[in-house]
């Protein structure tokens, strides 16, 4: 009998600090459906799923290698996804660093052989809530200005828990 190899569940993220997510729960107040906790907040850069233990390294190496520039970025929207009824906010023009460095990150998990999903093209956001009904109502928060100083690893455990494996700051 061949022993099952563990698999990790993961994704690149932008993980915001203390400041940035306490302002991040802010925004959830007018937010109907099953908010996301607190810990959970962050901004997926690419998801890639199941992934082999080996192949740790190699994603651990693509990390240290892309760069994520300083930026602030200001979450001063919100929006909906219908299909999977998200309820999320994010920028309403996000800077072309964070696209860049996005599309920089998925050109070198291509290039390594990894598919990263995609659902169309990159729409940078924080999931707030699933199982939304609707979008939230019009954005009249302040805007939250997330000084993002860089790029994680993070596993998505079976307990339902995320665990940044390492950051490039």
């Amino acid at each position: 009998m061949i022993a099952k190899q563990p698999a990790h569940k993961l994704f690149f993220a932008l993980w915001p600090d203390e400041t940035a997510r306490q302002a991040l729960v802010r925004l959830q107040q007018p937010v109907r459906g099953r908010l996301i906790p607190p810990e959970k907040l962050h901004l997926t850069m690419a998801f890639l799923g199941q992934q082999p233990a080996e192949a740790l390294p190699v994603l651990l190496g693509i990390l240290a290698a892309s760069t994520m520039p300083a930026l602030a970025l200001t979450i001063d929207c919100y929006g909906y996804f219908k299909r999977p009824h998200i309820a999320w906010a994010g920028p309403s023009a996000p800077p072309q660093a964070l696209l860049d460095a996005q599309a920089d990150l998925m050109e070198r998990l291509e290039a390594a052989g990894f598919s990263a999903a995609t659902h169309g093209e990159f729409k940078p956001h924080i999931t707030l809530a699933r199982e939304a009904k609707e979008a939230p109502a019009e954005f009249s928060a302040a805007p939250v200005v997330w000084n993002v100083s860089g790029l994680a690893l993070v596993e998505s455990m079976p307990n339902g828990a995320y665990v940044p494996l390492a950051e490039n700051r």
